[in-house]
């Protein structure tokens, strides 16, 4: 039997390396995409290729829409050349960068910087790899707790993952046609460098996001990785147009 492959988006680090590993674990092949850490993605693909899978990093900054035409053309060779194959399976919108403002103080340049990676971004790749992604294959996009619930600074972050959630509903509307499924994991705080690695590395933070988890702590990458791979796997083939919130249970 083939092995699926599957595109992570922001795969070098966080919550895209760790989904690439538990995919792997899974005999998923992973092209991962990385916007610096080159070395940091080599090191992927070495950890996906000791567990006896296949990964490739490829680069992809994804606030440039206007480099997703030759972005598809260099998976569409990669996927002959490696894998002999003119499509892939699944595709997990996960990169992101974290932009901390309030509400009346967040400049339009930052707006148009979360707006780019977040919702044009995701929107537009997605666009430029329909052709490659296979019929009755799998996407996941990435959202965040803070679409549910409000936190002061995070306005238009929460903003564009709203945004992400209504797009995954009209995804999976029109691209039910081919048989591909769409969901989206909003994951909780989560110790990460994102956002500065806040959650990680501020002990009061931390405290005060456990406090408010009815599992009592926060996440780590680990907590989010597996759902994503469970998500993309056979059993959950039925599941279409949710939102699966990954928090521990945050501010219930």
């Amino acid at each position: 039997m083939d092995r699926k492959i599957a595109i992570v988006t922001g795969g070098s680090r966080g919550l895209g390396r760790n989904t690439a590993m538990h995919l792997a674990r899974k005999e998923v092949d992973v092209i991962l995409t990385y916007r610096r850490q080159q070395e940091e993605a080599k090191e992927v693909v070495a950890e996906i290729a000791a567990l006896g899978g296949r990964g490739l990093a490829l680069q992809l900054d994804v606030a440039r829409s206007q480099t997703f035409a030759a972005f598809a053309d260099a998976v569409k060779e990669a996927l002959a050349a490696d894998w002999q194959r003119k499509d892939f399976d699944f595709l997990v919108n996960n990169a992101g960068i974290g932009i901390t403002a309030p509400f009346a103080e967040t400049t339009e340049a930052q707006f148009d910087e979360l707006m780019a990676v977040h919702l044009k971004g995701p929107f537009f790749l997605t666009q430029a790899l329909l052709p490659l992604i296979a019929d009755g294959g799998r996407i996941v996009n990435l959202s965040s707790g803070l679409a549910r619930f409000a936190l002061p600074g995070f306005a238009a972050y929460g903003a564009m993952k709203g945004a992400i959630e209504v797009l995954t509903r009209y995804q999976a509307k029109e691209l039910g046609v081919r048989g591909i499924a769409v969901n989206v994991v909003a994951p909780g705080a989560i110790e990460t460098d994102f956002g500065g690695g806040a959650v990680r590395d501020n002990a009061q933070l931390n405290a005060h996001i456990a406090s408010q988890t009815a599992l009592g702590r926060a996440g780590v990458p680990d907590d989010i990785g597996g759902v994503i791979a469970s998500l993309l796997s056979d059993d959950n083939r039925w599941i279409n147009a949710q939102r699966i919130e990954a928090s521990g249970g945050m501010f219930l």
